[in-house]
């Protein structure tokens, strides 16, 4: 789905009339609070959005930046988006150098036009203005001007977007015509807004000023979610003769059943296919399961963003025909598809992404950027990605697991989460056997099943990998300290998010040999070997990002005439991050190795960074305790 005119970045220029009467900026006056550590000061920034009714805005954007450094030349840039549903009036732009003095003004022949669609179809370009220039430091101004009939997007304000950018001064004003109202949501902001009535229009304005240059921590929120913003969406808004309000979930749900409204129709023939197809399937979620797979096997994805088709589906008989549409006209299609047989589902809009960015419940707006299909069912829900031709039929994952979604109902938009995965449901579980000879080299075989979000990756080596950089693959991603692949394996388990595994392997330098003693570290294939940095004075929030469970087995046949001279002890270690236990065993001439490790997804309060960072300084360590082995001849 199309999202909103994204002004990226750094707008655009010409010495502002509102700063006119004022010195030239010049990167010599910049407070040092605000250089140190700093690529890039925003010297002034105003942003002010007009609504001028319900169907048209315009957005004018000033911006003067102190390019500090090599790694801020990417804020010397203006990139201003549009589509057919929005237009740029103007671009401005002039460059000073450190002192002050004019060195280049933009010209329009200096604007790139390009196309900003990728791999997609659709009317999206953008226009780019480098300003780039060779001695620091050096100080860009930049005016632009853009207009949209497009309003089912308001703007999301902040100055800083980018990590070692600080600001001087910025403002944001959005002004509203009578009778149409602002919705907003403050973020860190320092004061609340300033509300002014001029005249027949009211009048909001933030500020900020003096903020330092921010850098995320490891293992810390977002840069988005860390610094002061200003999220705006209307009450009323119009697009393409489509009317629609957002003061509800349930109010916007039903605008996109509006978009949504008779196009759903099939042609006979495919609706017969259906009936065929599901005649002797008892099962209501079996049924769903076949359709779904009809879809994958009729059609492909193909995303089209022109004009209101960036959140309006192709009718389903269009996608019948083609063969192909985008998430929101796959989903559609299957939609129609399951009605024939009479299993209701909904349209679900969703933001799509392994960011999973956190929801604002409490403020109806576009926050999505996807759709899929939810269809309930007696005892369960299944959730249906219906631009992919591989997933398994109710298997959300990293790109749409764990967040909340919108409902299209018949009564109006429902906000519900989709499932949540709990380490349980991201296994990774291995069995490894090794053959160990008095030399400290051996061979080994190794079988492990990936499942959930820990299947993702490895179903896409087996989905798009030729063999010979499947194997390469595996070379890089196996983590042995010396090991050569014999023979492998991938296979997805059908219907199931699973991937199996499976390595014959030589393994030269398994042990180590001194003397008359063998060393081994039993945890062949699964060592933590990353523990972040310990900070002082931590101040954001830690987060962990995936919750999952490994359970790794590994079986040494001890050479003949060696026994064990030294053996760890059982190891258990326990946080609110997570748990891990190890133990090894010996058993007849066998060593036995046993490591589980379960971690837990989660927002932490910046105090706990210390305890994480011991926890998995912990878990390093005991994944690296040996076993002696030593010759019982010489």
């Amino acid at each position: 789905m199309k999202n909103w005119i994204a002004i990226v970045c750094l707008g655009a220029l010409t010495r502002l009339s509102a700063w006119a009467n004022e010195p030239a900026y010049t990167a010599l006056t910049i407070k040092s609070s605000l250089s140190k550590g700093a690529d890039a000061v925003i010297r002034a920034e105003e942003t002010v959005f007009t609504v001028h009714s319900p169907k048209s805005a315009s957005e004018k954007v000033r911006r003067v930046v102190a390019v500090m450094n090599a790694d801020g030349k990417r804020h010397a840039r203006a990139v201003v988006y549009y589509d057919k549903l929005s237009k740029v009036d103007y671009i401005k732009a002039t460059v000073y150098d450190m002192l002050g003095k004019k060195v280049k003004a933009l010209k329009n022949s200096d604007i790139k036009d390009e196309s900003a669609n990728g791999d997609d179809i659709g009317d999206n370009r953008v226009k780019v203005a480098d300003l780039t220039y060779t001695a620091y430091p050096y100080t860009v101004e930049y005016e632009y001007q853009t207009t949209t009939s497009n309003m089912l997007f308001y703007p999301f304000w902040s100055p800083i977007d980018a990590e070692k950018l600080s600001v001087e001064e910025a403002s944001f004003k959005v002004i509203m015509p009578a009778g149409l109202a602002l919705r907003y949501k403050e973020q860190l902001m320092p004061e609340k807004a300033s509300v002014t009535q001029v005249g027949s229009q009211q009048v909001y304005t933030w500020q900020v000023k003096d903020l330092a240059p921010y850098e995320e921590e490891p293992l810390g929120p977002d840069l988005w979610d860390m610094v002061p913003a200003v999220k705006t969406a209307p009450s009323n808004f119009e697009v393409e003769a489509y009317a629609g309000t957002m003061d509800s979930w349930e109010s916007l749900g039903k605008f996109y059943s509006k978009l949504n409204m008779d196009r759903g129709h099939l042609p006979e023939q495919t609706k017969q296919q259906i009936l065929a197809l599901t005649k002797n399937i008892t099962d209501p979620k079996e049924k769903v399961k076949a359709v779904y797979q009809f879809m994958q096997n009729k059609t492909r994805y193909v995303s089209i963003q022109l004009g209101i088709g960036g959140w309006q589906p192709f009718e389903a008989s269009l996608v019948d025909s083609k063969g192909y549409g985008d998430c929101k006209a796959l989903s559609n299609y299957t939609k129609s598809l399951l009605e024939v047989i009479d299993i209701p589902s909904h349209y679900a809009i969703i933001y799509g992404g392994k960011d999973n960015r956190p929801m604002m419940k409490n403020f109806p707006s576009n926050q999505f950027n996807h759709v899929i299909l939810c269809v309930p069912m007696a005892k369960d829900t299944v959730w249906l990605e219906c631009t992919s031709q591989t997933d398994d039929a109710g298997y959300t994952g990293s790109f749409t697991g764990d967040r909340y979604s919108l409902l299209v109902t018949p009564e109006g938009g429902k906000l519900v989460p989709t499932p949540r995965f709990a380490a349980l449901d991201n296994k990774q579980l291995r069995s490894v056997q090794v053959k160990l000879n008095a030399q400290g080299s051996g061979t080994g075989e190794a079988f492990t099943q990936y499942q959930g979000i820990q299947h993702e990756e490895h179903n896409q080596v087996i989905l798009n990998y030729k063999p010979e950089d499947q194997l390469k693959w595996l070379y890089k991603n196996t983590q042995i300290p010396a090991f050569e692949i014999k023979k492998y394996s991938l296979e997805k388990v059908k219907d199931q998010p699973e991937v199996k595994e499976k390595l014959q392997l030589d393994l030269p330098r398994v042990a180590s040999a001194t003397g008359k003693r063998l060393f081994i570290t039993p945890n062949l294939m699964n060592r933590w070997d990353h523990v972040p940095a310990m900070k002082e004075n931590r101040t954001q929030d830690v987060i962990w990002p995936l919750s999952f469970h490994d359970v790794d087995s590994v079986e040494y046949e001890i050479p003949a005439g060696y026994k064990p001279e030294s053996v760890p002890q059982p190891s258990k270690i326990a946080s609110a991050f997570g748990e891990y236990q190890a133990q090894v065993q010996i058993k007849g001439n066998k060593l036995v190795y046993v490591r589980q490790l379960t971690m837990h997804k989660g927002r932490y309060e910046p105090a706990t960074y210390k305890a994480l960072v011991e926890f998995l300084k912990q878990v390093s360590r005991a994944d690296q305790q040996q076993v002696v082995l030593a010759a019982t001849t010489i």
